[in-house]
């Protein structure tokens, strides 16, 4: 027998707070889940899997599209490891284009901050560089 869990107890178990186990519900990441008479949601096992599932692919960063294609691939068993794999890497590569646009901004605020004499004058060349076309 399948024990179900009110959305408290499927919060604590995947790690989510209740707000995003419905959130991800009412955009159909996850099925409805049954109620209880006194109307309380009530998760099975496998929506547990699920939840744990979402909260890792967020974790990592992935988008609620890519998340859904992924559980779409998780849960069936017919799969090609290839569309797994096309979605990381496409997600990685993502990744890797913020790091270096991230670390040209880190590169050229060090340069704004290091030509800047942050002395009690008006004068200041980050404001200078920044008002400065090219």
């Amino acid at each position: 027998m399948t024990k179900l869990m009110t959305i408290g107890d499927a919060a604590k178990t995947s790690g989510l707070t209740a707000k995003m186990i419905r959130h991800y519900e009412k955009s159909g990441l996850i099925q409805n889940s049954p109620r209880s008479e006194s109307g309380y949601r009530l998760y099975n096992n496998e929506q547990i899997d699920q939840l744990s599932f979402i909260r890792q692919a967020r974790n990592l960063g992935f988008s609620l599209a890519d998340i859904q294609s992924l559980l779409e691939l998780w849960q069936n068993p017919e799969r090609e490891s290839r569309a797994v794999k096309q979605i990381a890497q496409q997600h990685l590569d993502d990744i890797s284009t913020k790091i270096a646009e991230l670390q040209h901004m880190e590169r050229i605020l060090m340069e704004l901050a290091d030509s800047c004499s942050g002395d009690g004058s008006p004068h200041c060349n980050i404001l200078k560089r920044l008002t400065c076309s090219s």
